[in-house]
């Protein structure tokens, strides 16, 4: 039977005098404590702890866990990772080199296939390999190796340092960007790049804009484009286009070398993409060329839909928790680990779907621990279900179709004002009168805005 958190801690849990415990005393000053390795925050242990109020009125989730918990937490997490740690060893080594291994032959058999792809099977066949490749080399390969989840094997073939992947985005921008920033500030809105990619409206509390009532749309073309997104975004082309517009060059963001440097290295790395997949491979195929460089466009489409997809299941579906920048401020090391837990999302599924995901299926896990060994987390999630259960957390996971669904709902819902989905049902005539009253005014205020900058320039 499992034991409840209020149980667990009125039977096992001695209970804490103030004087003892600095945390428990409100005229005791918030005392310092180490950070995290690699942690970009200030570490405080709070005197008390406030609920996360928002605006929205959606309940905090972790409202019933008080600051002795949360830390009690942490370290039960902290014994998790330094099992695993101390267990690392020959079958973690032979499992990535397999891995790696069985890609390359799977790439290279299938660019070979399409040398005669002029022949309708020969086209499915090294397309279809030639996916399922890349997606590999991409999720499982170059995904956690960038993480230094195999730097414990000193392998320089097989290092973070040395790795660089098949993708748009050059290793160094993105290692910045998702290992020390989104893995940082997972959730937080305004701090977190991977929520919404800049582009989307993820959270109720967000302002509403009629932009927004595109990002169904937009989502769509990011999810076919999606290497050249992550470029993008780890450039950040709109933080540094925003910091220029408001004349705050290089002040909390790059600086217009630093921007060009870096802009430099993705055109770099998009040309030698570009080349490998529609120039070098085609021209090897000789009369094959033109269903060589459409094998190569499919293949690159179906790795950015499915990575895409195994993306926003980490982080969109409902039940999966947002966090405002303050909410972060003072964060011990015991809410961190609560962050990851309720601002990630599982995927329920076979060995061969954890395979083709990179283990981003068990995204709860690699939030918690991202530089384990991949192959580790499903033998831990079982044990990260039930501590979250019995602190009388939800653990958010479900099979792919249903949190791919889930996840497309969250974007369509946020691209209405709040409220208006669920008015929609019930009165849709309503809905649209109010809609095209809305537009209507917007349209007057864009004009009205317009003509004045018109007049402005011509007086």
């Amino acid at each position: 039977m499992t034991t409840t958190l209020a149980e667990s801690a009125a039977s096992a849990t001695p209970a804490a005098s103030p004087a003892a415990d600095p945390t428990m005393n409100p005229d005791t000053k918030a005392a310092k404590t180490p950070a995290r390795n690699g942690s970009r925050l200030a570490v405080t242990r709070p005197a008390t702890r406030v609920p996360q109020q928002k605006p929205s009125g959606k309940p905090d989730p972790t409202s019933h866990l008080s600051p002795q918990q949360i830390e009690e937490l942490g370290r039960e997490l902290d014994a998790i990772r330094e099992e695993v740690l101390a267990s690392r060893g020959a079958g973690d080594a032979a499992y990535i080199r397999r891995v790696i291994k069985t890609q390359r032959i799977l790439e290279m058999g299938s660019r070979a296939v399409l040398l005669a792809s002029l022949f309708p099977p020969a086209w499915l066949v090294g397309t279809a390999g030639l996916s399922v490749a890349k997606i590999l080399e991409n999720m499982e390969i170059g995904h956690n190796i960038m993480h230094g989840q195999w730097d414990w094997m000193r392998d320089p073939k097989i290092h973070s340092t040395s790795w660089e992947w098949d993708h748009a985005s050059p290793a160094e921008l993105w290692k910045h960007s998702h290992n020390e920033l989104h893995h940082t500030y997972t959730n937080v809105i305004g701090r977190d790049n991977d929520l919404g990619y800049g582009i989307m409206r993820v959270d109720e509390d967000q302002r509403w804009v009629p932009a927004y009532l595109g990002q169904p749309f937009y989502n769509l073309i990011n999810a076919c484009l999606f290497e050249y997104g992550i470029a993008a975004y780890d450039l950040e082309i709109g933080k540094y286009l925003k910091h220029r517009k408001n004349g705050k060059d290089g002040k909390n963001g790059k600086d217009r070398a630093t921007f060009r440097r870096d802009g430099t290295k993705v055109l770099h790395k998009i040309r030698q993409q570009v080349t490998k997949d529609y120039v070098v491979h085609p021209l090897l195929s000789g009369p094959s060329f033109l269903p060589t460089v459409g094998a190569n466009a499919v293949a690159n489409l179906v790795r950015n839909l499915w990575t895409h997809s195994v993306i926003m299941c980490g982080h969109f579906p409902e039940g999966v928790e947002t966090f405002a920048k303050s909410s972060i401020e003072g964060e011990t090391r015991g809410e961190w680990y609560l962050r990851q837990m309720i601002g990630s999302a599982n995927i329920s599924g076979s060995k061969a779907m954890h395979l083709m995901t990179g283990n981003l299926s068990h995204q709860i896990e690699h939030h918690l621990y991202p530089d384990l060994p991949s192959n580790r987390y499903a033998e831990i999630a079982p044990r990260v279900r039930d501590l979250m259960e019995r602190y009388e957390l939800r653990y958010v996971t479900g099979p792919l179709h249903q949190q791919v669904a889930s996840a497309w709902m969250q974007v369509i819902t946020l691209s209405l004002p709040n409220g208006v989905w669920e008015n929609a049902r019930t009165d849709p005539a309503g809905v649209a009168r109010q809609g095209a009253t809305a537009a209507a005014r917007y349209g007057a205020r864009a004009a009205s805005r317009l003509l004045r900058r018109v007049v402005s320039r011509t007086s």
